[in-house]
């Protein structure tokens, strides 16, 4: 079987909201904007090489606005790309890495790892609503975890 996972559902209070921190300052694509009386879908695409994007909207099925936590973003630059997404004026921690991150504040080293080894340094950030985003940084993937080339 071939399969990818390419779209997640996050949901929000207000669409418009969303889509000016998505859209307007991170950056973002905008796959699709559907309308229809009180239905609304929004599908936008991070800046990246990967195909996975995210959906939002009104009238259709969804949790609570701010539930979902630890989406992760992946970047081969960590400080370039925080400093980036401050620069557009979203509220996003420092670079921090240590035993436990992201998952366990406390344990957060401030700085990227020291060895800029991957998977080892993040950020944080938070979209209107409180959904939770982290930034990690990648800079050679383990044996296993290469991206699979789409078929033909």
């Amino acid at each position: 079987m071939f399969v990818n996972l390419e779209v997640v559902s996050i949901p929000v209070s207000d669409v418009e909201k969303a889509l000016e921190f998505y859209r307007d300052r991170l950056g973002w694509r905008v796959d699709a904007d559907i309308k229809s009386g009180d239905f609304r879908v929004v599908q936008i695409t991070p800046t990246g090489e990967g195909h996975v994007s995210i959906a939002f909207g009104a009238g259709i099925p969804q949790g609570t606005p701010g539930s979902m936590h630890h989406l992760e973003l992946v970047t081969d630059d960590i400080v370039a790309t925080r400093d980036e997404i401050a620069k557009r004026g979203v509220d996003i921690t420092d670079v921090y890495h240590g035993p436990g991150s992201p998952f366990l504040p406390a344990a957060r080293v401030p700085g990227p790892d020291p060895d800029r080894a991957s998977y080892n340094s993040y950020a944080s950030f938070q979209d209107p609503d409180g959904n939770g985003w982290t930034l990690q940084e990648v800079t050679a993937r383990r044996p296993g975890r290469e991206p699979t080339p789409a078929r033909s």
